[in-house]
């Protein structure tokens, strides 16, 4: 049975990922900072196999690294890393700006995914196997109007899991990335600062991709013969054509 790492697993696509991941065998490790959320799942998919939390945040490196160390013996070895934590934060001009909201997307959606590869990382290369699924995003692929901070954590995500791919190639690690357009999860509502009117009125008119449908894609890229690598895929509803472009009712 391989064992799974999911960060971001407690809403949107890290939770789908995991009920998904689960029902295909996989035992896995919850990582959010939500503790609540984290054992309501863990109860959810008992039964289906090995579950392990781990509570921490992201853009803490100290407790990053404290929390992989602490894994138990029998579900240290990961096989596959669902780099799947992020956020976005405003959507503001570049002049206008919080320093706070740019402060938070580089560290949790670049700095988060590097402090937690770099903590799986040795056991893969010591195992000389693994399996890293950066979750992306459209904004990795374009420039969208006052998206500017957001889309340049998401570009680098885009480089660095081309990065990744290429300084492990030969080192028996597979390295891919999904992009997804817009997913109707929690994403609206804090990028909006719970300004729940305005991030509904985001996925109105059109239907969204769900969490579902971006976990069952996780699920097929894992589950592909080790030969096969899905290094990069970018997937939108059929209503979206761009970040901009979305025909609505």
């Amino acid at each position: 049975m391989k064992t799974a790492l999911i960060t971001g697993a407690s809403s949107g696509i890290g939770r789908a990922t995991a009920i998904a991941l689960a029902k295909a065998g996989f035992s896995l490790i919850l990582c959010g900072r939500r503790q609540e959320r984290l054992d309501e799942l863990k109860n959810k998919l008992s039964t289906l196999g090995r579950m392990h939390t781990l509570n921490f945040d992201i853009r803490d490196k100290e407790a990053v690294f404290k929390a992989i160390d602490s894994l138990p013996s029998d579900i240290k070895a990961i096989d596959v890393l669902i780099n799947n934590a992020g956020n976005a934060h405003g959507l503001d001009p570049i002049e206008k700006g919080s320093l706070e909201d740019w402060d938070a997307m580089l560290d949790i959606n670049v700095k988060g995914l590097l402090y937690v590869s770099k903590a799986i990382l040795p056991g893969m290369l010591h195992r000389e196997s693994g399996h890293i699924i950066n979750v992306g995003s459209t904004a990795g692929k374009e420039v969208y109007p006052n998206g500017n901070v957001y889309c340049a954590s998401k570009h680098a995500v885009d480089a660095l899991n081309q990065a990744m791919r290429i300084d492990l190639n030969g080192k028996g690690i597979r390295v891919g990335a999904i992009n997804p357009g817009m997913v109707e999860t929690e994403f609206s509502k804090v990028r909006f600062k719970d300004d729940v009117e305005r991030a509904e009125k985001v996925y109105q008119g059109f239907q969204p991709l769900k969490p579902e449908d971006v976990a069952d894609i996780i699920t097929f890229m894992v589950t592909r013969p080790y030969h096969v690598n899905i290094a990069d895929l970018t997937v939108m509803c059929t209503a979206q054509a761009s970040s901009t472009i979305v025909n609505k009712a």
